[in-house]
C-alpha cells in the first residue's frame, strides 16, 4: 500500500509517499481501508519530534481517518466487512490502510459523508472533553470561543449551542465571524477591531463569560481572563 513515511524527524515537507507493507490487526483492532483522512496541527508537531508520542521510525502520521473496515481481529465484535467507520489513532492516518482499536472505532452516521467523518473525530472529541469535562458548561451559561472559526473552534461553537449555552464567538475577520454566525453563534466579537474584554462584558451585562475557549492564547488569553465572570473557567 501506499503512505506518507516519516524517517527523521523535520518538517512536513521532508515526507515522503511510499510504497509500505499494509498492517495487520492486533486481536481488539480493526483494519480500515481509507477514503479519507486529515492533517492536524498535531501531526506537524508529531513529525517534528515535538509531540508527546513519540513513533518509531518509519511511521506514517496521521491521528485520525475514515473508511471501510477490511477485517477484524480475533476479540472484535462491533464491526463487520464493509462497515462505514471513522476513527481516532495513535499514528498511521496518511496511508491507503490503517488500524484503530475497537474501542476507538466509531460507526459513520448515514448521511456523513467520508470527507466530514475523516475530519471529525480529533476535533470535535478536544473540544467536547474541553468544555464539558474541563469547562463543565452548564445550559443557560454564557461560552466565549476565540477563534470561532478554526477546527476546534468550529466545533466548540457548535458543542456549546448543542449544550445549551449561549455562545460568544470571537475572530479576527468578518469572513470567519460569519462562517461562526452560520454555525449558530449567538453574538460576535472581533478581537482585531474590538476591544475583546469590553466588548464582551457589553454582550453579557457586564456578568461576564461562565466560560471561556482559547485555542489561540497569547495576548488574546490576557483579555479572555478579563472577560470571565465570577467563577468562570478558562480553557486554554
Amino acid at each position: 500500500m501506499r503512505a506518507v513515511i516519516c524517517r527523521a524527524w523535520g518538517a512536513v515537507e521532508d515526507l515522503e509517499v511510499e510504497e509500505v507493507e499494509a498492517p495487520a490487526p492486533a486481536a481488539d483492532e480493526v483494519l480500515i481501508e481509507v477514503r479519507a483522512t486529515s492533517v492536524n496541527y498535531a501531526d506537524s508537531l508529531m513529525v517534528a519530534g515535538k509531540y508527546q508520542t513519540r513513533p518509531p521510525f518509519p511511521f506514517s502520521p496521521g491521528l485520525e481517518t475514515a473508511g471501510v473496515v477490511v477485517r477484524g481481529g480475533a476479540r472484535v465484535t462491533r464491526f463487520r466487512p464493509g462497515d462505514r467507520v471513522m476513527a481516532t489513532l495513535g499514528w498511521g492516518g496518511l496511508a491507503e490502510q490503517a488500524v484503530a482499536r475497537e474501542s476507538e472505532t466509531f460507526a459513520i452516521p448515514a448521511g456523513m459523508s467520508f470527507e466530514e467523518a475523516g475530519a471529525f473525530p480529533i476535533a470535535y472529541i478536544s473540544s467536547d472533553v474541553a468544555i464539558r469535562w474541563q469547562g463543565r458548561l452548564e445550559a443557560g451559561e454564557t461560552l466565549l470561543v476565540l477563534g470561532a472559526a478554526g477546527g476546534v473552534g468550529l466545533t466548540a461553537v457548535e458543542i456549546g449551542k448543542a449544550m445549551g449555552a449561549r455562545v460568544i464567538a470571537g475572530a479576527s475577520t468578518a469572513e470567519k465571524l460569519a462562517v461562526a454566525n452560520a454555525h449558530g453563534a449567538d453574538a460576535l466579537v472581533n478581537y482585531a477591531t474590538e476591544n475583546l474584554t469590553e466588548r464582551v462584558m457589553a454582550l453579557t451585562g457586564d456578568k461576564g463569560a461562565d466560560v471561556c475557549f482559547d485555542p489561540v492564547g497569547g495576548e488574546l488569553a490576557d483579555a479572555a481572563l478579563s472577560a470571565l465572570g465570577w467563577g468562570g473557567r478558562m480553557l486554554l
